[in-house]
C-alpha cells in the first residue's frame, strides 16, 4: 500500500526558516535508508505558505487566495509518498525519523481497486498510461 507522510508546519517554517547542517544531514540518512528498504517512492519539502495560492471553487468562477494563509498547526512543510506493507509499517519507519517536535500525519493514497465497479477498465488503461507517460517525463 502506498501512504503519504505529512509533515506539518510550524512557526519557523512558515517563517521560512530553513534547517541546518546537522537537520539536513540526519534526514538525508533516514531518506537513505527508506530508499535502501525500497519504502521512499517520492518526498521534498515545501516552501513557506506565502510563497502559495489556494483556489477556491465555490460554484462557476474559481477564486484565488494569495499565502500566507493563518492556522500554521493546519499547513503541510513537506512530504514523503512510501511504499509499505502495512499502515503498521509505515508508523514504524516515522518513528526512526529524527524530529525532535512537531505531529506528522500518516494517510493511505487510493489504488484502483478501492473504487470499485466505477473505475471501467478503460479508466484504469487511461490511469495506467497516464502513469507511464509520467514516468516517461522524469
Amino acid at each position: 500500500m502506498r501512504v503519504m507522510v505529512l509533515v506539518k508546519a510550524n512557526e519557523q517554517s512558515e517563517a521560512g526558516a530553513l534547517p541546518d547542517a546537522k537537520i539536513l544531514t540526519e534526514m538525508g540518512k533516514f531518506n537513505e535508508e527508506l530508499v535502501k528498504a525500497g519504502v521512499m517512492l517520492a518526498g521534498e519539502g515545501l516552501q513557506p505558505s506565502s510563497q502559495g495560492v489556494r483556489v477556491r471553487f465555490d460554484g462557476p468562477k474559481p477564486t484565488v487566495i494569495d499565502g500566507p494563509f493563518a492556522e500554521t498547526k493546519e499547513l503541510v512543510a513537506g512530504f514523503w509518498l512510501w511504499q509499505v506493507r502495512s499502515m503498521d509499517e509505515a508508523v514504524e519507519w516515522l518513528k526512526r525519523a529524527p524530529f525532535e517536535e512537531g505531529e506528522v500525519e500518516i494517510r493511505r493514497v487510493f489504488e484502483a481497486e478501492d473504487f470499485g465497479e466505477a473505475m471501467t477498465p478503460e479508466l484504469k488503461e487511461q490511469g495506467r498510461r497516464l502513469r507511464e507517460q509520467v514516468a516517461q517525463q522524469q
